[in-house]
């Protein structure tokens, strides 16, 4: 199938040539948005796993760009700080650190560019290469999930927000439970973007209130007690005791225009005066993307068994 019959299935993927965004969860972000109304008042946010760029872009375009076209704010402009493992593209307004998000120098370096100030926002749109399997996609998502918030109890601001991709299944309530320790409210929130036959979802985590007396360094102990409420030395951490009569009932809201495009429909292709169709190229392709290894090795592995093939039959 050619660049055209994806242009026709995915309306976001089209969207987004047509909008100049790097990718089409661009419109996951602008759709949560758009519900919990997550930049009134940011001046300081960072962009957790953010290549290639698409979270980035929405970020300079709804903070950054009108701040710099205001003359009440062209002094003071929202500082947005990108971490990824990976390289990307500049974007206009945007602070890249090639970083680990599980380190603690990670986040010392964005609190430096914070001017010792912390980020009112922390938005996460990071996610594993998924193998299909759910319940491991589930937990390995879950643990990044985690690792994001171990840089968040670091660099977040009490009352600041954080906007996590998260992949629902049988230990999401205990997800959601962790969560809560340190924000109030958490809302698990579908955009119309989202694909409905995907089990992602965002977790949309307000006030930042962490508990009395925390201290970062004990954040994984305390998740655990969490997971394993029959005592600290149970490290077996599940959801399965979160059923039954402690049930927990998880706010789950869909987000974005309910009446507009659905990511599951296949929609016609606008044709040009002459009646054909011309796809555009993406917006921004990876710079440097982590297969690009893998696809060199099978480029010359493919070269090499040609080569013996050759070398074999020239010795017959």
């Amino acid at each position: 199938m050619g660049k055209a019959s994806r242009d026709k299935r995915d309306i976001y993927y089209r969207k987004a040539k047509e909008e100049g965004w790097r990718a089409r969860s661009a419109f996951k972000l602008l759709q949560i948005d758009e519900e919990f109304n997550i930049f009134e008042g940011v001046k300081r946010v960072v962009d957790l796993c953010a290549a290639p760029g698409s979270w980035s872009q929405v970020l300079s375009r709804k903070l950054y760009i009108p701040a710099k076209l205001s003359p009440d704010s062209r002094n003071d402009p929202p500082l947005i700080v990108a971490i990824d493992l990976q390289p990307m593209a500049p974007i206009e307004g945007v602070i890249q650190v090639q970083g680990d998000i599980t380190n603690a120098r990670t986040a010392e370096v964005v609190i430096r560019h914070f001017d010792g100030c912390k980020a009112d926002l922390v938005v996460c749109d990071g996610a594993p290469d998924v193998t299909g399997l759910h319940d491991m996609d589930e937990f390995v998502q879950s643990q990044l999930i985690l690792a994001g918030l171990t840089i968040v109890t670091h660099i977040l601001r009490e009352g600041g927000k954080f906007i996590a991709k998260i992949f629902r299944g049988k230990d999401t309530s205990l997800l959601y439970c962790q969560l809560k320790l340190f924000f109030p409210v958490v809302t698990f929130a579908k955009p119309k973007s989202s694909r409905n036959s995907s089990i992602e979802a965002f977790a949309v985590c307000e006030n930042y209130t962490p508990p009395e007396g925390f201290n970062p360094k004990d954040l994984h102990r305390l998740l655990e007690k969490v997971g394993s409420p029959s005592g600290a030395d149970d490290l077996d951490c599940s959801s399965g005791w979160l059923e039954g009569a402690n049930k927990v009932y998880i706010p789950f809201l869909a987000c974005g225009d309910l009446s507009g495009y659905d990511s599951d429909r296949s929609y016609p292709l606008p044709k040009a005066a002459d009646g054909t169709y011309q796809s555009l190229d993406p917006v921004q392709p990876p710079i440097a993307p982590p297969y690009k290894t893998a696809l060199e090795l099978k480029k010359a592995s493919s070269g090499q068994s040609i080569r013996e093939l050759e070398k074999l039959s020239l010795d017959t």
